[in-house]
């Protein structure tokens, strides 16, 4: 099915934190097939930290990330998917008809979740347990965390700021590529990982 036009109709979620202040970022760190060389940061002068956002994309390009405030649980979730979702969609003109993509995060399958998905008939990727973490916002995630680590923010407010502006500033080309190399993603995890313990192929994906 990733071969029919619509794969392009897809949206893709995910949370991700992005600390302050790391190290390095290892000399075999990849980001798709690119390795990327160690980047050394300076540490801010009151200890770091760590802030958590949360994003969706389709190949149509990525829409604005949002700050996580507060404990992320499923209240705070629903709150997230009510306010940034649909909108998102818009801005991407996909208007409702998408497939939308998470993983098995206990907050993502929590029966109110699945109650919201089900109010709204949207309609969501089924994720088989024991995947592999295929989601190709993961790749963007990445590309996010070089691209802001080499601004070196010293202060909370800056390290959002900064996040915001590189997110926006990612190629809608990168995006959709993302999407174009899908299935061969698709058929290397089959070849490497072929049948998962219990003998169920699980390819949850991107």
């Amino acid at each position: 099915m990733w071969k029919t036009p619509q794969t392009y109709g897809r949206r893709y979620s995910g949370q991700m934190r992005l600390k302050l202040y790391f190290s390095a970022i290892k000399e075999n760190a990849m980001s798709g097939t690119n390795p990327t060389p160690p980047i050394t940061l300076r540490k801010p002068s009151h200890g770091g930290g760590s802030i958590m956002l949360w994003g969706c994309f389709s190949s149509a390009g990525t829409v604005k990330l949002v700050r996580i405030e507060g404990m992320m649980d499923v209240s705070k979730y629903r709150e997230i998917l009510e306010g940034n979702l649909f909108r998102s969609s818009r801005d991407l003109k996909l208007g409702r008809r998408f497939t939308f993509q998470q993983d098995n995060d206990p907050k993502h399958t929590a029966k109110a979740t699945l109650e919201w998905f089900k109010g709204e008939n949207l309609n969501v990727l089924e994720w088989p347990s024991q995947s592999p973490d295929l989601n190709p916002i993961e790749n963007l995630w990445y590309d996010l965390k070089i691209a802001v680590h080499q601004r070196n923010s010293s202060n909370f407010k800056e390290l959002e700021q900064f996040c915001l502006g590189e997110w926006a500033k990612i190629p809608v080309a990168r995006c959709a590529k993302l999407i174009e190399t899908y299935p061969k993603r698709l058929a290397a995890v089959i070849a490497e990982k072929g049948v998962f313990g219990g003998g169920v192929l699980a390819l949850g994906g991107e």
